[in-house]
């Protein structure tokens, strides 16, 4: 059996519970995808872009309904050897691959402030962009749940907000297109055994300011970094912590809530307290 057959294999066998059914449940629930759908699925040569490919793939062949795929590589300006691995792990894998270059390392070098959120918006342009010159309506990227709670906590710790990474949202600059996260219900251990059952090894970082991470699974001293070490302490007090908070933001109370803001504007529960 082709070593790509084995790894697939594993996703639907050993990994069903944990990363098969989490992978449907999301799509499922957050009405992801449509028929006629044409995704461009981007891949950044990271353990979770990787496995959403192939977890693509996997639901076009045996989906309800019938949608196309591009597998989207983008290079900002890679070193050689980050470059070559996600080259080579896409062949083994069995992922054809489209990579279109770009500048945008060399742009974000020159700017002192907020580099890496400048970064992150040019990358989501340019995919959009190229997306779209390919037929897409959609592009899928490989968050995962630890991205959605860690997120949440960042968002009230450092943003005095309540805030979540959405499972799907329109684009405001791209008319007609739209993100979704198929791996949203995904925890990231088990996308580590996956990769590990598989001796399959993935960039961990290809930012070309951090290069000290290129292999491993772990690594950074980020205030995401800081967000994973607090959840893991917080599992010793409860194995449940995790998913109380993914939990919390998909049941909120508006009746205790003291304010919120919508497209309309800023509320307060004074606007109806005596109503």
């Amino acid at each position: 059996m082709e070593k790509y057959l084995e790894v697939e294999r594993s996703i639907i066998k050993k990994y069903r519970k944990e990363i098969w059914r989490r992978f449907i449940t999301a799509v499922n629930r957050y009405q992801l995808i449509q028929e006629g759908d044409k995704i461009a699925v981007c891949i950044s040569g990271g353990k979770d872009s990787m496995l959403l490919a192939k977890c693509m793939q996997e639901l076009q062949r045996h989906g309800k309904f019938h949608f196309d795929i591009e597998f989207l590589v983008m290079d900002p300006g890679y070193n050689k050897i980050n470059r070559q691995l996600i080259e080579e792990n896409a062949a083994y894998l069995n992922i054809p691959i489209k990579i279109f270059e770009t500048q945008i390392f060399d742009i974000v070098a020159g700017v002192d402030e907020s580099p890496c959120y400048l970064c992150a918006r040019m990358r989501r342009g340019y995919l959009y962009n190229e997306a779209q010159k390919l037929g897409c309506n959609k592009i899928a990227l490989g968050h995962h749940f630890d991205d959605v709670i860690e997120t949440i906590l960042m968002s009230m710790f450092y943003g005095a907000e309540i805030k979540t990474m959405m499972p799907k949202l329109h684009s405001t600059n791209f008319k007609g297109m739209e993100l979704i996260r198929p791996m949203y219900m995904v925890r990231e251990a088990d996308i580590i055994a996956w990769a590990r059952y598989n001796e399959l090894k993935f960039i961990q970082c290809a930012c070309r300011f951090t290069e000290n991470c290129v292999l491993g699974d772990n690594g950074g001293n980020s205030k995401r970094q800081e967000m994973k070490s607090l959840i893991k302490k917080l599992r010793q007090t409860s194995p449940y912590i995790d998913l109380n908070i993914f939990n919390s933001v998909h049941n909120v109370n508006l009746e205790t809530v003291i304010g919120y803001r919508d497209k309309n504007g800023v509320h307060s529960f004074l606007d109806n307290y005596d109503e």
